[in-house]
């Protein structure tokens, strides 16, 4: 406990001593864990948002204009007797038209200057969730594409698998530049911490003469670094909730409007404790580094 509270107080210390380079120091581990938290929080809600959406999963039977009400009575009895189906709505081209203006407020002027409907009426299926996971669900959509007065049919599992994927790769992606931002942190910081090392070198070599532990020696710089890891990822955090509440302030309506009343989050407890860590274990990565200079 005493090397801890050494460590600390030193590493304090020379936080303060060190004023730009310091600065500099955070700002790097502040914009490694900014870009790291951006991605975490866009993955996070696109998850959240891809559960919810496939725990309601539907598909949409779009019908020709000129369907009869035999042929969509057809397609309706072939819906209820699939035993794919949890529930059904029929949405007519009026109410369709009255949705997308409703949704698209921005867009609802266009619909005015056209002189017809160009919204199909339609009929959207609630997908029981076991007939999805058997493969029942995806066999029926093909058959009744095939149905006479069906214009065309859309399944929301396609396009979600397709947006999981994306996400995939772009956490990939992001996880690799933020891998190395967190190197470059890791180096600014050790190149900050030397620096202090240098102007504390008559010390550290009397602490030497004198037989101080190892832990005394170099633990002021571990810590030091830990402290810029730690600062560094909270200023990130604040950044990214002021970005966040930015956003909502801004576009919340119109996002929820996209969503289908669907609400972004931010972080959750554990993810922005994990943040909080990650900087700090970066901190003290280039802060051991650079101790290893010091013995």
């Amino acid at each position: 406990m005493r090397a801890i509270d050494y460590a600390l107080r030193q590493a304090w210390a020379s936080l303060w001593r060190g004023g730009r380079s310091t600065a500099f120091a955070i700002i790097a581990i502040a914009l490694a864990a900014l870009v790291l938290g951006s991605l975490l929080l866009l993955t996070w809600n696109v998850d959240q948002l891809l559960t919810q959406w496939t725990s309601a999963t539907e598909f949409s039977v779009f019908l020709r204009d000129d369907a009869t009400s035999e042929q969509r009575g057809a397609i309706e009895a072939a819906v209820d007797q699939s035993g794919v189906a949890e529930g059904r709505e029929y949405v007519s081209k009026a109410e369709a038209l009255t949705r997308f203006r409703r949704q698209f407020t921005d867009l609802a002027a266009l619909t005015t200057d056209l002189g017809d409907n160009p919204f199909p009426a339609s009929l959207e299926v609630q997908v029981r969730p076991g007939a999805e996971s058997n493969g029942r669900a995806d066999a029926f959509v093909k058959q009744v594409a095939t149905l006479p007065g069906v214009a065309d049919v859309r399944y929301d599992r396609e396009w979600l698998a397709r947006m999981a994927s994306g996400l995939n790769a772009l956490r990939g992606a992001g996880f690799a530049l933020a891998f190395l931002m967190a190197v470059a942190a890791a180096v600014t910081v050790a190149a900050v911490v030397r620096l202090g090392l240098y102007t504390r070198r008559e010390e550290i070599d009397i602490m030497k003469l004198v037989g101080s532990p190892l832990a005394f020696i170099r633990g002021p710089f571990i810590a030091e670094g830990l402290l810029q890891g730690g600062f560094g990822a909270v200023v990130a955090l604040v950044l990214l909730w002021l970005g966040f509440k930015a956003v909502g302030a801004w576009w919340g309506a119109d996002l929820a409007a996209i969503l289908d009343g669907a609400s972004l989050q931010f972080l959750p407890i554990r993810e922005a404790i994990l943040l909080v860590a990650g900087g700090m274990f970066v901190g003290a990565a280039g802060g051991f580094a650079a101790s290893r200079h010091a013995t």
